[in-house]
């Protein structure tokens, strides 16, 4: 993980400082970072990098915690804890075409409140998706967050044991949400940490949902990083390299602030814990707020999901008509006859990264088993350090030391840099798991002659069968929507179902964009679908052994 994240930033700092072979320019200067700052979109990229990203992160963070603190346990929280899987799998692209679907002035929600409503006849002029402020843009990021946190939060919960510290609580007359801000939160915030630093540094530097909800005039930093990186003339390369650096550099303050927020909270906290406050009032507003944000977010996603769907089959829709007057399936026939290229490309990409990935992670935690060393905390920041990092600041000087060692964009590449990002997440899915598996299994095992290897293949993989299919369906879903080392990597000549589906985010038809992001979204859930199928199938006879 470090060796790739190196030598991109290395590559990155070279141009940035005017130092480009390839286009002959071997001497020092600081002729970029002139031209980044003469930019007149400068102020504004950086604004809406820092404010979209900040934001986001705040929010979904505190749509998790509250929903957590005020429902875990009842029937509301089991009903979207099972919606979890579908939310996740649902791709950042296709989540942002089908808000801005939704919310859009021609949009569904629009169609339905008008004109009974709203009295629209036709579309307002308002710029919802798009606005110079990015709020849709940080909405539809917070909407697709919030289940990532949700997910490392109820992962932490069981490392915590949180309803033993509930109970003591309460016996203690605590309310609900008070009682559990006080005395589960802190050790839940320990273990999520790091995964809230990652979707920070994500949302400050992501490219696919910007170019989809975010403004255009100016772009934001990420945006127009890439638009540099595109340019034919290549002296704005060098250009590009220095926007990356101020890019890592505002992450990196962003990180250092998040941090320092940490701080001063840990402190009122701990204030707030010592006033022997029971907080009982809090349950009163926080709860149907908590509630209602969760849902919100929940039903935004499905609801585009629906709005996309309804899109790829419509005939003509005029405003402010509730359901287009008939169904045209001519997209799909067109997606039918051209999108096979695309689709087996992302395949391919995914299985080999997910393949790749996998057969990594799990020599990683059997070597971590065998020699009863946990893996340490400098450790699992390499193996973060690709998702803390900006894409922008390091895949374009990655993909410039590739063409300089001969290295030509195609396939292989591609499939080395979703590498370095799908190998994370399944580390993470697969690691708890791994770690939990009885051991005295092993010791049975050892007993009957099976050396550490068989018993890695014959015992301890068919028992971690469902985890071990999760953690490859989490891996392939990270890969399909990888939309920035694809393009960049790839130089553009390497298509799939994500990279088609944003490009058609400048098109606007939206017949054509519903079906690719509905295709985009089938391809996600494939996996998931086989990771619940096989092991149900293989284990069919075994049943009795449950519980």
């Amino acid at each position: 993980m470090l060796g790739p994240v190196a030598a991109g930033l290395g590559g990155t700092l070279l141009p940035a400082f005017g130092i480009y072979p390839a286009a002959g320019m071997t001497s020092l200067t600081l002729d970029p970072f002139r031209d980044l700052g003469d930019w007149p979109g400068l102020a504004s990229a950086i604004r809406l990098s820092l404010t979209t990203g900040l934001v986001s992160t705040a929010g979904a963070l505190a749509i998790v915690v509250l929903f957590l603190a005020g429902w875990s346990g009842t029937r509301a929280f089991r009903l979207l804890e099972r919606l979890l899987s579908p939310l996740l799998s649902v791709p950042h692209a296709a989540t942002a075409f089908g808000l801005a679907f939704l919310i859009a002035p021609s949009g569904w929600l629009s169609r339905l409140l008008s004109p009974w409503a709203t009295g629209w006849e036709r579309p307002p002029d308002i710029a919802i998706v798009g606005d110079p402020w990015g709020l849709a843009m940080a909405a539809g990021l917070t909407v697709k967050e919030m289940p990532f946190l949700l997910l490392m939060s109820l992962a932490a919960l069981g490392q915590v044991d949180g309803t033993h510290r509930m109970r003591v609580a309460t016996a203690l007359g605590y309310g609900r949400i008070g009682g559990w801000l006080k005395t589960v939160f802190p050790a839940v915030y320990a273990q999520i940490r790091l995964p809230v630093y990652v979707v920070l540094a994500y949302s400050m530097s992501v490219v696919d949902v910007a170019l989809i909800l975010g403004p255009s005039t100016p772009p934001t930093l990420s945006v127009q990083i890439v638009k540099w990186m595109g340019d034919p003339d290549l002296a704005m390369r060098l250009t590009a390299a220095a926007a990356a650096l101020l890019q890592l550099a505002l992450v990196a303050g962003a990180l250092v602030f998040w941090r320092i927020g940490e701080i001063f909270a840990a402190r009122l906290g701990a204030r707030w814990i010592a006033s022997g406050s029971r907080g009982a009032r809090i349950d009163t507003l926080a709860r149907p707020l908590a509630l209602g944000a969760a849902a919100t977010a929940a039903l935004s996603v499905l609801l585009g999901l629906a709005t996309l769907g309804i899109w790829s089959v419509a005939g003509f829709w005029g405003f402010p008509d509730p359901l287009p007057q008939g169904v045209d399936f001519r997209s799909w026939m067109r997606f039918a006859a051209s999108g096979g290229g695309a689709v087996a490309q992302t395949a391919l990409i995914a299985l080999a990264a997910t393949a790749i990935s996998l057969a990594l992670v799990i020599g990683c935690l059997e070597a971590e088993h065998r020699r009863r060393r946990p893996l340490s905390r400098r450790g699992l920041w390499l193996i973060y350090l690709p998702l803390l990092v900006p894409q922008t600041a390091f895949l374009p000087g990655l993909q410039t030391l590739l063409l300089t060692i001969g290295l030509s964009s195609g396939i292989g590449v591609v499939i080395l840099a979703h590498v370095v990002f799908v190998l994370p997440y399944v580390f993470l899915s697969l690691g708890d798991p791994w770690r939990a598996w009885e051991p005295r299994y092993a010791t049975i095992a050892a007993a009957l002659g099976a050396d550490p290897g068989r018993t890695m293949r014959a015992v301890r993989l068919p028992m971690l069968l469902r985890p071990v299919l999760t953690a490859a369906a989490v891996g392939a879903a990270v890969s399909i929507g990888q939309y920035l080392p694809t393009l960049i990597v790839g130089g553009g000549r390497v298509e799939t179902l994500t990279t088609e589906a944003v490009a058609l985010a400048s098109g606007g038809d939206r017949r054509a964009i519903g079906v690719w992001s509905l295709a985009q979204t089938a391809a996600i859930i494939l996996p998931f679908a086989v990771a619940l199928i096989v092991p149900a199938w293989a284990f069919r006879n075994r049943r009795g052994l449950h519980g």
